[in-house]
């Protein structure tokens, strides 16, 4: 679980509902369903209109995303390739093969297959590149996703309002009601905007960060198969990868253990897929 996701989710919802209950108000006057539909509803329309329904299926698996995904820390994946660096400087390109059952990232284990098999140190540059700018276009298909629906919702939440207000005006006759029933109408706009600010705005922003970290890692790993590939000495690897690294761990021991990680436990990576 994701804790700055969920602790912020909390926090916001919180502070609404706090600072209704503080002015008297009462819960129950928030919830109305025709409301959610239209808000919700129409948002979700709209994104099929938008976009391809093959990225449009992905918001499930996006929004499980944004609150399970645990971040790589550098400090493993530099780990890693320098202990590939090491094996390769000792017995050769060819002893990374055995290595390969413990490659979890996709780039990685794609780099090292390429070492393995000989391939020319320029093409295999090329090719990693090619797939992170695949990964990184489909990245910003999916947020781009969530920022449309952070764009639709507060519209339809207008367009919900415009509706309830057409109800009430139709309904002059009882102008006991009045009030209550604009009040109702106004819930839209209420979920429109709300949901725009505190789901699909901060969700897409979430996982643009996420895209970036994940791009981050690449390049580190882009730096250090071209080392490894080179056979160039471990340390040398270790110095040009630590620029890479948070500053706490600039001129220290690798072999520390991380307290970020758990010993034997795969870290988790971004599930971003096809767009």
């Amino acid at each position: 679980m994701n804790v700055a996701t969920a602790m912020g989710l909390v926090i916001a919802i919180g502070a609404l509902t706090m600072s209704v209950l503080l002015e008297g108000g009462e819960l129950q006057a928030f919830v109305n369903f025709p409301a959610m539909l239209v808000v919700f509803g129409g948002t979700a329309g709209a994104a099929l209109i938008s976009f391809p329904t093959a990225t449009v299926v992905q918001f499930p698996r996006l929004v499980r995303q944004v609150f399970l995904f645990r971040p790589t820390p550098p400090l493993l994946v530099a780990r890693k390739l320098v202990s590939l660096a090491e094996r390769a400087r000792r017995e050769g390109l060819l002893a990374l093969e055995e290595e390969l059952s413990g490659i979890e990232d996709p780039i990685l284990r794609r780099g090292v297959i390429l070492v393995i098999d000989g391939t020319d140190p320029e093409l295999v540059k090329s090719v990693l590149l090619s797939v992170m700018a695949v990964e990184h276009h489909e990245h910003e298909n999916q947020v781009s996703l969530l920022e449309a629906m952070g764009g639709y919702a507060p519209t339809m939440g207008i367009i919900g309002t415009v509706m309830g207000l057409v109800h009430v005006l139709g309904s002059l006759s009882d102008p006991t009601k009045l009030g209550s029933a604009i009040a109702v109408a106004f819930i839209a706009t209420f979920y429109g905007v709300a949901s725009a600010n505190l789901l699909w705005l901060p969700m897409a922003s979430k996982l643009r960060k996420q895209a970036e970290t994940h791009q981050y890692l690449g390049e580190m790993i882009l730096e250090g198969i071209a080392s490894i590939q080179s056979g160039e000495n471990p340390r040398i690897l270790q110095e040009r990868l630590e620029p890479y690294l948070p500053k706490e761990h600039h001129g220290r021991s690798w072999k520390e253990e991380d307290s970020d990680a758990v010993p034997g436990r795969p870290q988790e990576k971004p599930e971003f897929s096809q767009a």
